[in-house]
């Protein structure tokens, strides 16, 4: 005669349900993000034309990490001026440029290095931890103009000598150990 083990019953059928609900989650998490022209070119109507702007479009769990998508805008900039820039230290980024032209720097040092707040939004919401600096010598130099497109590995310091008109791009976000928060 066959006996009901409740305890054995209620805690596989509790199992059952935990796995459902986890896997149902996985893939809500593996479904494709659409981010529309309208999405893109609104983002970018909210920067302001005097100022750097870095703006987040989305971020998303991608399983093996996050990948994000935003615009940068940068005003124009003198040729002569110290040369900013910033290092990710964990995150990679891709650049397409929009329009504009500018002549983009990149190091593996730089001078006066200090980390950004972990706590500001900067890291929070864009880059993760990061630090930012000046490139006073050497590294790599290219004019980048509409069409291009730019690897920045995590590491490597990147900032603008020139900017000849205001450059816009695309950023993609590559964030292996999920540090920023989603949007």
């Amino acid at each position: 005669m066959f006996r009901l083990n409740v305890p054995v019953f209620l805690f596989v059928l509790t199992l059952t349900i935990q796995m459902e609900i986890i896997f149902a989650q996985l893939v809500d998490s593996l479904q494709a993000t659409h981010i529309g022209r309208a999405d893109v070119e609104a983002t970018l109507a909210k920067a302001p034309a005097e100022r750097v702007s870095d703006q987040q479009i989305r971020h998303v769990d991608a399983e093996h990490g996050y990948l994000g998508v935003g615009v940068l805008h940068r005003p124009v900039k003198a040729a002569g001026s110290p040369i900013r820039a910033i290092q990710h230290h964990k995150q990679s980024e891709i650049y397409h440029v929009l329009s504009g032209t500018g002549t983009l720097v990149t190091s593996l040092d730089i001078a006066d290095s200090r980390p950004l707040d972990p706590n500001g939004n900067t890291v929070k919401l864009l880059t993760g931890p990061s630090s930012t600096g000046v490139i006073q010598e050497g590294g790599q130099r290219r004019l980048i103009q509409p069409g291009d497109i730019v690897i920045i590995p995590a590491g490597v310091a990147h900032g603008f000598s020139e900017i000849n008109e205001p450059i816009q791009y695309l950023v993609f976000r590559i964030d292996p150990e999920k540090l920023v928060q989603l949007k």
